[in-house]
């Protein structure tokens, strides 16, 4: 099952890590219920990572989530670098680290923006919809 793939790599990371991911798999999975327009949410693994899509309507772009390999921050969102997600976020949320044009990246060292990452996440689940919409 690809859910229960994606659920145990989650778990084989170190604690805070974990944590820190399941977090934002428990946000990815809430604001896809929440979001008026997003499709339904597969879970999968895309380049060995947790990965968000959605289906039926394919409203969104893929999410995917690990652990943070840059210097930027402990764990890390991902997008497609072909959408205009990552210049968006930038320009609400310039206190927020990106790196390029595909990801946010989190410290733990801290409590994660919530309403920030709500809003983030919605765009991305409707980044479709909304790009035909426009």
């Amino acid at each position: 099952m690809p859910e229960a793939d994606a659920l145990s790599l989650i778990e084989r990371e170190p604690p805070q890590i974990r944590d820190g991911l399941l977090e934002l798999r428990r946000l990815i999975l809430e604001t896809a219920v929440e979001t008026d327009g997003a499709g339904k949410i597969v879970e999968t693994l895309k380049w060995g990572q947790p990965s968000y899509l959605t289906e039926k309507p394919k409203s969104g772009t893929t999410i995917r989530i690990a652990k943070d390999d840059s210097e930027l921050g402990d764990i890390a969102l991902y997008v497609s670098c072909s959408t205009s997600l990552v210049s968006e976020w930038r320009g609400l949320f310039p206190d927020l680290a990106f790196g390029g044009d595909r990801s946010l990246h989190l410290s733990l060292a801290k409590p994660l923006p919530l309403p920030e990452l709500r809003q983030m996440i919605g765009m991305a689940l409707t980044y479709h919809s909304r790009k035909k919409s426009r």
